[in-house]
């Protein structure tokens, strides 16, 4: 007959089968998003002299996503990439330094009373 402890590990390995297919999907969103973000940055540092902070920061995330589904992927970790566990924190940038733009400053009104 059926051995019941391996019942339990086919249905586990089934259910991983399934999930790592749905993060090869969006394994697939994802590189598009940071082709496309990479793209933006680049014209963005050729604009402004510098990289976008905001991009930066989420380029990183998105990268450290992509590393996560490829842990998962390979049985490195049984620990499913976002949405189960939170969203990668960007680390400090090693390179070059982002543009920040600053606050414009606002000209003093000058009303005049109404009659």
């Amino acid at each position: 007959m059926t051995d019941p402890k391996a019942a339990p590990k086919y249905e586990s390995i089934v259910l991983r089968i399934l999930w790592m297919l749905v993060f090869a999907l969006v394994w697939q969103v994802a590189q598009f998003l940071l082709g496309a973000l990479v793209v933006v940055q680049l014209v963005h540092r050729l604009i402004y002299g510098a990289p976008n902070l905001s991009l930066m920061n989420f380029g990183d995330s998105l990268s450290q996503f992509l590393a996560q589904i490829g842990r998962f992927g390979s049985f490195h970790t049984e620990q499913k990439p976002w949405p189960f566990a939170d969203w990668p924190t960007p680390r400090a940038p090693e390179g070059e330094g982002a543009h920040s733009v600053l606050p414009t400053p606002q000209p003093a009104r000058d009303e005049e009373p109404k009659p």
